[in-house]
Order: C-alpha cells, then sequence, then structure tokens
C-alpha cells in the first residue's frame, strides 16, 4: 500500500499506549506515521486523502484468534475471499484460521498452499494454525517445527479436543521451545457425547440429550495441571462455564500461564433463549445458564478471560434446517461480533471503551506475538476500525459470509463499524 492518507476527529482508542483522546492519524504507505492532535491544519501535502472520523471511534483493527474459514473442502460454506469480506465489515483486520479444513492443515505443504490463497483472495490478514495432531486424531503428534518455519502462528485441532493428556503434555513441552501458542479446545467427549444443547432443565422440556458444564471444566482443569507442570502456555478456546472462569481465575493467581476467551454468543445468549430447535443456536460449547453467562461478564471485567474470539463457524442453511439434534455445532459471528461486544459489554457497563479494544484487539494480538497490530503506535501496520458506537442496527440476510447460521438475525444492535482499513486501505465501507 501507497500513499497517504489522514483520519482526523475521531476519538482514538489505543489501550496498549493508553490513549483516549480526539487526535488525527497520518499513514504513509501503509503504515501509522504520526498519532497528534492539529496535524489537519497542518500544511497540506499533495495526494494526501482524507476521512473525517469525527463522532466516531478509531481503534486498532480487531484480531480474531478463532475462526474457520472451511477452505479447502467446505467452500460451499466459507472460503478466504468471502470469510475475510465477513472480517472486514466487523472491524476485523487479522484473523487466525483454524486446521479442521479438508484435508486438514497438518503439513508445511498444505499451510504452504493455505499462505499462497490467502495472499491472492483475503482483503484482511489470514494468520493459520497448525494441527497439534496429525489429522486431527490425537494420536500422533505433528511436526511442529516444520510447521513453524512454514508459517503457523499456533497450534490447534479446534472442532475436536486433545483427548490424550500424554500427547497434550508433550505438544506443550516442544511448543514451549518453538514459541508457539497451543489453544486447546476443552470439551471431554465421554461426558459430552450426544449432547446437543445444555444438559439441565431447558434439554429436559425439549426431550433431547444434554452436555453438561463438567464436559468442559474437567478438561479446563487438566489443561491448567499439564500448563503448571510443563511451565508451557496453554490458551483454552470458548470458556461458557461458570466452574471454567473460576479454575482458571485461581490459576493464573498462582502464577499458571494459562489464558482464555470467551465468544460473544456465550456472554449474550442463555440456553432458555433457544427458539424450539433451532439449529442457528446449535454450537459447542453449548449456550449456558444464566449464572455461566454472569460468570464470563465478571471475568471479562476483571481480566481472567483474556480476549474475545468469535469461532466463527459456517454451516449452510440445509445443515442448519436439521434441527437441535443433527444440524452441525456452530455459529457465524465476525459481522456481529463488535456489535454484541458494544450492546451487551459497553452499553452495560461490563467493560469500559478501552477495555473493549483490550480484549478484541491488543491482548489477542499479544498473545499471537503480533507486535505491529493491536496498537496505533507510530512504524506500526495502519489496520484500523471506525466505530459508531450509537448506531442502532439489526443484523439480516444477505450476510458478506456465505452461511447465514446465527442467532443474532433480527436482534437489536446498538454500535456498528462504519469503515475498516487494512495496511491502509479502506476495505470496508458503509
Amino acid at each position: 500500500m501507497t500513499g497517504r492518507l489522514l483520519i482526523t476527529n475521531g476519538l482514538v482508542i489505543d489501550a496498549v499506549g493508553k490513549m483516549e483522546a480526539v487526535r488525527d492519524i497520518l499513514i504513509v504507505d501503509g503504515k501509522i506515521k504520526e498519532v497528534a492532535a492539529g496535524l489537519s491544519k497542518k500544511k497540506a501535502v499533495p495526494g494526501t486523502a482524507t476521512i473525517d472520523a469525527k463522532g466516531l471511534w478509531v481503534i486498532p483493527g480487531l484480531v480474531d484468534m478463532h475462526v474457520h474459514l472451511r477452505e479447502p473442502g467446505r467452500e460451499g460454506d466459507e472460503t478466504i475471499a468471502t470469510g475475510t469480506m465477513a472480517a472486514a465489515r466487523g472491524g476485523v483486520t487479522t484473523i487466525l484460521a483454524m486446521a479442521n479444513t479438508e484435508p486438514v492443515t497438518d503439513n508445511p505443504s498444505q499451510l504452504a498452499f493455505l499462505r499462497a490463497k490467502a495472499e491472492a483472495d483475503a482483503l484482511v490478514t489470514v494468520l493459520f494454525a497448525g494441527a497439534v495432531s496429525v489429522g486431527l486424531k490425537g494420536e500422533r503428534l505433528t511436526e511442529f517445527a516444520r510447521l513453524r518455519a512454514a508459517g503457523a502462528a499456533a497450534l490447534s485441532d479446534d472442532g475436536r479436543p486433545v483427548m490424550n493428556a500424554g500427547l497434550l503434555r508433550r505438544a506443550l513441552e516442544y511448543a514451549k521451545d518453538l514459541g508457539l501458542l497451543v489453544i486447546d479446545h476443552c470439551e471431554e467427549l465421554t461426558l459430552s457425547a450426544g449432547g446437543c444443547m445444555n444438559e439441565g432443565a431447558d434439554s429436559l422440556r425439549k426431550g433431547v440429550k444434554g452436555s453438561p458444564w463438567a464436559a468442559e471444566t474437567v478438561q479446563v482443569a487438566r489443561d491448567i495441571a499439564l500448563a503448571q507442570l510443563t511451565g508451557a502456555r496453554v490458551h483454552l478456546a470458548h470458556l461458557s462455564a461458570a466452574a471454567s472462569v473460576e479454575a482458571v481465575r485461581q490459576a493464573k493467581k498462582r502464577g499458571v500461564p494459562v489464558t482464555a476467551e470467551a465468544c460473544p454468543h456465550h456472554f449474550a445468549l442463555t440456553s432458555d433463549m433457544i427458539p424450539g430447535y433451532d439449529g442457528n443456536w446449535k454450537m459447542t460449547p453449548p449456550l449456558r445458564r444464566e449464572d455461566d453467562r454472569s460468570a464470563l461478564l465478571a471475568g471479562l471485567a476483571d481480566g481472567t478471560i483474556d480476549a474475545i474470539a468469535t469461532d466463527h463457524a459456517p454451516h449452510g442453511c440445509a445443515a442448519k434446517s436439521q434441527g437441535l439434534d443433527l444440524a452441525p455445532f456452530g455459529i457465524i459471528g465476525l459481522e456481529t461480533s463488535l456489535a454484541v461486544v458494544l450492546t451487551e459489554l459497553f452499553h452495560k457497563k461490563v467493560l469500559s471503551r478501552r477495555q473493549v479494544v483490550e480484549r478484541m484487539s491488543a491482548a489477542p494480538a499479544a498473545l499471537l506475538g503480533l507486535k505491529d497490530r493491536g496498537t496505533l503506535a507510530p512504524g506500526t501496520r495502519a489496520d484500523l476500525a471506525l466505530i459508531d458506537p450509537d448506531a442502532v442496527w439489526t443484523p439480516q440476510s444477505p450476510y458478506l459470509s456465505l452461511s447465514r447460521n446465527t442467532p443474532f438475525s433480527g436482534r437489536r444492535l446498538k454500535g456498528r463499524v462504519v469503515k475498516t482499513l487494512s495496511a491502509g486501505r479502506v476495505v470496508h465501507a458503509l
């Protein structure tokens, strides 16, 4: 990206730089050159384009460290091109794509193919996780050093947990030596098997098998123990249960190198909201009770939960129309995540403006070791989102994602992305 762009009059919010003030931002050749008051009043440089951000927040582009793009193998549900279009609409400028593609991203050649595909098709930055185990089977570790050399940004079997504790121990030890983050999907499959929503009164009323909160927390406790044993970092995906949040809180107090994320659907919705047997409300882990949702809010507020991620999981309408029993797990979230966060966390005074930016941009960037993202410091990549925090809107089809599986369709949200810039280039505008 070449050229000069001046963004004026916006409320600049940078959690890393601890800034919340009306400032101008000068972007030169895709990087942030200067952030200061009154830049627009200086002598104009010919060829400088201007965006007036008066009344808007200007924040670092969001970093979503948990996304499923489906390419290759299920391009009818999502592609790198459509997934990154959806990301741009949601203010997300960097995503980490999980390895459960078809074939699985478990070798350097597959990773090289995906990185080349992203270079050609992606509207925003796509990073890729390499699989922890070959074929996601949980039997044999992939070649971590070769995956890292090929550009893997993290390691995860997400979509499936690493059930074998001995295998995960070795994975953590090897990943620690290589400086790679291991992200684990915490689900004890013998407890959750056949469950299609949270186990409890709601599942009993519907007459469907439920998955208990312990299916998650048992694995959370195991992963914490392995992180303590090895001294290696482990990141826990999509926490949903109150007991899981408390386990992470206590582990952090003991100095265990554990981090965690939560998804907007888990802290905005509960199992008693599920209309009938609508498969668009089916995800793993499932929506849980109000006390679990409240625990997630508390964990986000006090920093027990480090990051907010979508677990964007596209599925076609035919698959999702099969109802709770037969529909696949997962919902889309890239286009609505920030709006849900502003509606449920900022406007309800759970998180401050700066904390929203911290959880959705600065923290995930730091977890992935991205020193040029998550901040608006001079010299960093000019990934930004311009936000109207008070805009009221209702998500509805058509979405930019190829899939439509979201429980947020028709739900009133407050806060919307007005523009998204990737390396100084406008990639989304209302």
